[in-house]
């Protein structure tokens, strides 16, 4: 790991090392809780007719971290369990890139609230990917 805010409910991290799905998924796990929902990226070959080798990303760490606590403390606030760990450097089709999950006591906010997340930090957090294509380099890449 890069560099970590960890405390009693959230954890947030941004990752030089491929992510450790599981052990990401423990943290969610509390006896108060009884649904986890999680959102894994991976990297993907194909985007529309845009064929994808692979993908660099990289942020702007320390204020990443802030926003990625900003969104977690949000949905903590409302009673939940909360883990984000964004990954940095280059990566191969397939690689985990993101994992987001919530711990609520009921599925309907855990499914409500990770969606919510994956959302915000793909809009809010500053992380950029450049994608390495089989016709250019681009940033940003296509959604």
């Amino acid at each position: 790991m890069v560099k970590v805010r960890e405390n009693a409910v959230h954890y947030v991290a941004i990752a030089a090392q491929p992510l450790d799905v599981q052990a990401l998924y423990e943290k969610l796990k509390a006896p108060q809780f009884g649904g986890i929902v999680t959102f894994v990226g991976t990297v993907r070959q194909w985007t529309a007719d845009v064929e994808t080798h692979a993908i660099e990303y990289t942020a702007y760490t320390e204020m990443a971290l802030k926003e990625l606590t900003k969104l977690a403390t949000t949905i903590e606030a409302q009673g939940a369990n909360v883990v984000i760990v964004h990954r940095v450097g280059h990566l191969a089709l397939t690689d985990e890139a993101v994992f987001v999950g919530v711990a609520a006591a009921h599925r309907g906010d855990a499914f409500k609230w990770c969606e919510y997340l994956i959302n915000a930090v793909k809009q809010q957090v500053p992380i950029w990917k450049k994608e390495f294509d089989t016709d250019k380099i681009r940033w940003g890449g296509l959604e």
